[in-house]
């Protein structure tokens, strides 16, 4: 069973964080999603459960969130040498039900929940993310009870559905002038990751998922965020 979480060892390893890995099991083709998640858990700090289809609005039914986060926690801790965050999208409902299975907390987009009810529906410990898409976003974000964000897009990205991105440079100012880790997303990929290597933060879906070899992948991509912020 996990142990209860430590909210200050939670922030600490969300600090060390690099590769957010927003687990779609639609992103891994034909493969089976928890072969390809266990082949590049090695490489990931955090796994965010994201079973909706690429470009869908609304979110997940809190079942089949439910039942892929459980899945992914059972994975998880079956690899009891690693330290990865587990995390559910949208759904604060499923956070809440999977806290005492190990669920760190739950990322929030622009059209769900506020940070403020999520919070006070979860209590102070778990880890909530929240979506920024301009500086604005970003400078609301600090007022929040939130621990991370998303910010993005950074390109034109199929899994979101979005046909233009931010660009590297509003993500290295987004990270510059948060407080609280930034972690971009957007079209993201081997080809356009060294354009982060001063934020040394991504999150990724297909760059992993699709790639014909994940784990090599999810350990290039590593590689580059790392670069610049050896521990």
């Amino acid at each position: 069973m996990p142990r209860e979480q430590d909210p200050l060892e939670l922030r600490r390893r969300l600090q060390r964080a690099r590769v957010l890995l927003l687990f779609t099991p639609a992103a891994c083709a034909e493969r089976d999603p928890f072969t390809v998640l266990d082949a590049v858990l090695e490489q990931v700090d955090i796994v965010q459960v994201r079973p909706k289809a690429a470009g869908a609005a609304t979110p997940c039914a809190a079942r089949e969130t439910y039942d892929w986060t459980v899945r992914v926690l059972e994975l998880v801790h079956a690899r009891k040498s690693l330290e990865v965050l587990v995390m559910v999208d949208d759904r604060v409902d499923v956070a809440a039900a999977l806290r005492s299975a190990g669920c760190c907390g739950v990322h929030i987009g622009t059209d769900d929940m506020p940070v403020a009810l999520a919070r006070e529906y979860l209590g102070p410990t778990p880890l909530i993310g929240s979506s920024t898409h301009s500086f604005d976003d970003v400078a609301a974000a600090e007022d929040e009870d939130c621990d991370y964000i998303g910010f993005g897009p950074l390109h034109p990205t199929s899994t979101k559905g979005y046909t233009a991105g931010l660009g590297a440079e509003a993500a290295w100012i987004a990270h510059t002038a948060s407080s609280k880790p930034v972690f971009p997303i957007g079209g993201i990929g081997l080809e356009n990751a060294h354009e982060l290597s001063r934020v040394g933060r991504a999150a990724v879906a297909s760059a992993i998922l699709s790639a014909p070899d994940p784990a090599r992948a999810a350990c290039e991509l590593r590689a580059i965020l790392c670069a610049e912020h050896a521990d």
